[in-house]
């Protein structure tokens, strides 16, 4: 008695082997776009507690400025 898998004229380990990796393109984008939206989120939330300070007199707005300029510098794909 065969295996009734694989005698399904050999298309079945390719299959699976497309959906897995179409799953994991998947997964992979998703995170991706997940990542990138978290770390733009905390680029804005500095950014909003650096104006609080210079609202309420804590920091001078050229304190600010240098330390908005030093930050992270978007450099692609870096992980």
């Amino acid at each position: 008695m065969e295996f009734v898998m694989a005698s399904i004229d050999g298309t079945l380990i390719p299959l699976v082997g497309i959906v897995f990796g179409c799953s994991i393109a998947i997964v992979a984008i998703i995170a991706g776009t997940v990542k990138a939206s978290l770390r733009r989120k905390h680029v804005e939330e500095s950014r909003r507690e650096i104006a609080a300070y210079v609202a309420e007199g804590s920091m001078t707005p050229e304190d600010a400025e240098r330390i908005l300029a030093a930050g992270p510098k978007d450099r692609g794909c870096n992980i």
